[in-house]
């Protein structure tokens, strides 16, 4: 029986994958490099931040320290944060029918706290969540399930009885670590097959969560 459903942030909730593209794109500029959509959806999209900045240092042999890196891409992020990201189509409606059939609703991102909350709010959208596990209070990131376990923890829901949606191949797997029913609504990249074998289904968009839910129901 399902009676909570987790949200992944970028990419499921917010339409937020191509602005990283373009923030990792100006990044390499910097050091003279290229950097196509193809590659961050084959390589990088729905990794952490610190994990594609420790790869480009390595793939392109630049000449900076994580740290440095990470105060570059940060500047970046917070500019984004400011303007505001969007919500994924059928994001709000979902939220609004979680809640109208009390249903508890987390947040699981591997985002940091202010810019998680920065976003939710500048949707309107805050208010729906009953508690959040943000990045920085797990030591292991997906695909490790340890970030759904303390969100399950946080509403008093047996894994069991939890729904996941995710969009990357990373949160799949943890999902499905963490015993956990998962739903895959795929952004810029689909997942590989053998995580599609991982998810309980492949949705198009999360309007469609709302009739997965009703047949459950």
């Amino acid at each position: 029986m399902i009676e909570t459903v987790i949200f992944d942030l970028d990419g499921l909730l917010i339409d937020s994958e191509r602005s990283f593209y373009e923030m990792d794109e100006r990044f390499l500029k910097r050091f003279g490099k290229s950097f196509t959509l193809e590659e961050y959806v084959k390589d990088y999209c729905g990794r952490t931040v610190n994990a594609n900045i420790e790869r480009f240092i390595v793939k392109y042999d630049l000449p900076i320290t994580l740290g440095e890196g990470l105060l570059i891409i940060n500047e970046e992020i917070a500019k984004e944060t400011t303007k505001g990201i969007p919500l994924k189509k059928g994001a709000l409606e979902l939220l609004q029918y979680l809640k109208e059939k009390g249903y508890k609703v987390a947040l699981a991102t591997s985002s940091v706290k202010e810019r998680a909350l920065t976003l939710l709010s500048k949707n309107g959208v805050d208010s729906y969540f009953d508690d959040y596990v943000f990045g920085p209070e797990v030591k292991r990131g997906k695909p490790y399930p340890d970030v759904f376990y303390k969100a399950a923890a946080k509403v008093g829901s047996d894994p069991l009885n939890c729904l996941v949606l995710e969009d990357s191949e990373a949160g799949i797997k943890a999902a499905s670590s963490a015993g956990m029913s998962v739903i895959c609504i795929p952004d810029l990249k689909v997942p590989s097959d053998p995580f599609c074998k991982m998810a309980d289904a492949i949705l198009t968009s999360l309007f469609d969560v709302i009739d997965y839910l009703k047949v459950k129901e």
